[in-house]
C-alpha cells in the first residue's frame, strides 16, 4: 500500500523547536524528489523545503531558510523537517510529498507555534 505518515508536530513556544518525520514506501523514496508542505488557515498549501532523490541538494522557501533543514534517510524510507527558531506564522498543518506531486496527500501533521 502506497502510505505518506507524518509524526513530529506539536505545540511549542515561540523560539522552540521540533522535527517531523515523514515515512513512505520504498518506491517512493527510490524514485522522487521529496518536499514539505504546509498550509495555514485560510491558506494556500505552499512548499517550504525539497531535497533531490539522492540528498544531495536541498531548497526551502525564503521563510524558512537559516531555521528549517530538510533531510532523508532512504535506507529508513524516512524524511525528516528540523524546525528551529519556530515563529508564531509557522503554525500550520504539515504534509510530505514528492516532486512532483503524487496523487496523494498523508494525514499532515499539525504544528501550533505560540507567541
Amino acid at each position: 500500500q502506497v502510505q505518506l505518515v507524518e509524526s513530529g508536530g506539536g505545540l511549542v513556544q515561540a523560539g522552540g523547536s521540533l522535527r517531523l518525520s515523514c515515512v513512505a514506501s520504498r518506491s517512493i523514496f527510490s524514485s522522487n524528489a521529496m518536499g514539505w508542505y504546509r498550509q495555514a488557515p485560510g491558506k494556500q498549501r505552499e512548499l517550504v523545503a525539497s531535497i533531490t532523490i539522492s540528498g544531495g541538494s536541498t531548497a526551502y522557501v525564503d521563510s524558512v531558510k537559516g531555521r528549517f533543514t530538510i533531510s532523508r534517510d532512504n535506507a529508513k524510507n524516512t524524511m525528516y523537517l528540523q524546525m528551529n527558531s519556530l515563529k508564531p506564522e509557522d503554525t500550520a498543518v504539515y504534509y510530505c510529498n514528492g516532486l512532483p506531486l503524487l496523487r496523494y496527500w498523508g494525514q499532515g501533521t499539525q504544528v501550533t507555534v505560540s507567541s
